[in-house]
């Protein structure tokens, strides 16, 4: 039995993953800062979290199909979309061309750190809320 494969922990693991990837982008991006012609990334996760949860259920329904032949109801693939990183070549910062706004980075730095600890206590919640129902106390 896979007490932490559910779709509510699955989608847990998956902004944590994306929270991990979105610091590792915005730190290239603040050691970037200098560099001519740079342009920042940024990482796309939690728009396609919720286009996947607006046409995944069809009424909280979720069919497996054991054959081909099958209808498919709901999200068909069921796996959890995963984080893209994303290029902003359109837009320009400076004179050199690069396009990092320091303290726009700093900022987003921050935010990140907020949402992982907000993912690592609910995880956290998660695994003490079934501690608790094994234990029974």
């Amino acid at each position: 039995m896979d007490l932490l494969g559910g779709a509510s922990f699955q989608r847990l693991e998956g902004a944590l993953k994306a929270a991990s990837l979105r610091q590792q982008v915005i730190s290239n991006n603040v050691a970037n800062v200098d560099t001519p012609g740079f342009k920042r990334s940024d990482v796309v996760f939690e728009e396609l979290l919720e286009q996947a949860m607006n046409s995944a259920d069809i009424g909280g329904f979720t069919g497996t199909r054991t054959d081909d032949r099958h209808y498919v109801i709901g999200n068909s693939s069921g796996s959890q979309p995963s984080a893209r990183i994303v290029t902003d070549e359109s837009t320009v910062f400076n004179n050199s061309k690069n396009n990092v706004d320091i303290d726009r980075e700093m900022a987003l730095i921050a935010e990140n750190q907020l949402r992982y600890n907000l993912f690592i206590q609910q995880v956290s919640h998660e695994v003490k809320m079934m501690r608790t129902a094994i234990k029974g106390t």
